[in-house]
């Protein structure tokens, strides 16, 4: 029995978005594959790091309104530390890591609508505050151009129909 060795393509090599297909919750992503993915975010959430476990409770204490950050939320074939589904944003916490796999999967969340947030796990520990004050911002603004999108669309449409 051969190993199969997991390569990654270049980034260039690919400048379009994933199609959104019937399969895999949106995404062309099998099953089996899927199960993989979930199953991993689940051990993720059970031994978190310490930078997450901080965030974490940062995040409880913050009035973050109607919106919530779940963790160890998968979004595709990628593993995001908090997401705010509704808002599309998510927030990561760099702990290492393959470059060209990150840079690859950044490319991707960000392709599909995505606002990624990134923090330095040594940045969460010494600035916890100031971190989730960012977070915050960043969830507020993303509100707000929502708000303005929606205004916008009924202007030019009308009014929705019920």
């Amino acid at each position: 029995m051969t190993k199969k060795t997991l390569t990654v393509r270049p980034l260039d090599e690919r400048t379009d978005a994933p199609a959104l297909q019937k399969r895999g919750r949106g995404w062309a992503i099998s099953d089996k594959r899927l199960d993989a993915i979930h199953d991993q975010a689940r051990r993720n959430r059970m031994t978190p790091s310490p930078a997450q476990t901080l965030l974490s409770e940062k995040l409880t204490e913050a009035n973050l309104g109607k919106y919530k950050l779940t963790s160890q939320q998968v979004i595709g074939s990628a593993i995001v530390d908090f997401a705010c589904n509704p808002l599309k944003i998510a927030v990561s916490i760099d702990e290492g890591g393959d470059p060209a796999l990150i840079a690859r999967r950044d490319k991707s969340l960000e392709a599909v609508g995505v606002l990624l947030l990134r923090f330095p796990a040594a940045r969460v520990l010494e600035e916890a505050d100031a971190v989730v004050a960012e977070i915050v911002a960043a969830m507020k603004a993303r509100y707000e151009d929502r708000g303005r999108a929606r205004k916008q669309h009924y202007q030019t449409q009308g009014a929705p129909r019920r």
